[in-house]
């Protein structure tokens, strides 16, 4: 039986993948959350969000997408890896991410531009839709993916930009936008996540254990052991997350009725070995 069932859950509080379930809004994530949708809505073309390793960008992403999803009037990409090597290979990932059908057997690079410019002008301008690309770990993009992406920016309206393109990245990433002048005037919406402070920590943690199931009033983890965990990971969502799961396995094992600033410890020190 899984550790989390012994303690009364149904789903596992404190996993590391991108569940929107599970998303904790701080502060800082809802700021970015409503930042977000309203740069969509009023299709103002480039926002960037950027964090440091750890600080929740792919979980807002999928959050973003169920707020998302069944809007009828927005058309919703990802990328969750844009990692490409040439202009060519991020052209031909981006017809098969838009379902865009290339006529001819060998098309070019031109072929594939005017497509892609086709398909935004169609859908955006003439059918009135929304065309959202979110693009996740956005700082393995090389100079020529951004620039394409800076290209398709250039298309808009009288009154909006054709293409609300989202960039999820990392903080290295801005340094080489800055390098852009021409990507780097696009952006409409910049935004930095923060680490959690120690109160969102806690309520981060007891928002995981609600989601799972936890009955309210259980108290599994002691003050002192969140304050130490609040400590050792500085406000990391995904190392708070990874070391939860682990106090939690451990709270199990010794049969304890609570993590306490002991099982911590113990578990930091086995970490540093």
């Amino acid at each position: 039986m899984s550790y989390y069932k012994l303690l009364g859950m149904n789903k596992e509080p404190f996993s590391t993948s991108p569940d929107p379930g599970f998303f904790y809004e701080s502060a800082e994530h809802r700021t970015a959350l409503m930042r977000l949708m309203i740069e969509i809505r009023l299709k103002r073309g480039l926002s960037l969000i950027l964090g440091d390793v750890g600080t929740g960008k792919t979980t807002l992403s999928r959050k973003v997408f169920q707020m998302l999803k069944e809007r009828q009037d927005i058309v919703f990409h990802m990328i969750l890896d844009p990692t490409f090597e040439t202009e060519e290979i991020f052209l031909e990932s981006l017809i098969r991410t838009f379902k865009i059908e290339i006529k001819g057997e060998h098309p070019s690079l031109l072929d594939y531009k005017e497509a892609i410019k086709d398909y935004l002008f169609r859908s955006a301008a003439e059918e009135g839709k929304t065309i959202v690309l979110l693009v996740d770990e956005a700082q393995k993009l090389n100079t020529l993916s951004l620039e394409v992406l800076r290209v398709l920016l250039n298309y808009e309206t009288n009154e909006y930009k054709l293409l609300q393109l989202v960039l999820l990245s990392q903080l290295e990433l801005l340094p080489h936008i800055r390098e852009m002048r021409n990507l780097m005037d696009r952006i409409s919406l910049k935004y930095v996540l923060n680490p959690l402070d120690e109160q969102e920590t806690k309520e981060m943690i007891d928002f995981r254990l609600r989601q799972a199931g936890s009955e309210a009033g259980i108290m599994l983890f002691t003050d002192e052991a969140i304050g130490e965990i609040y400590r050792h990971t500085q406000g990391y969502p995904r190392r708070i997350s990874m070391l939860c799961h682990n106090a939690l396995k451990g709270l199990v094992m010794e049969n304890k009725t609570a993590v306490d600033l002991e099982i911590i410890r113990r578990l930091i020190a086995q970490d540093v070995r």
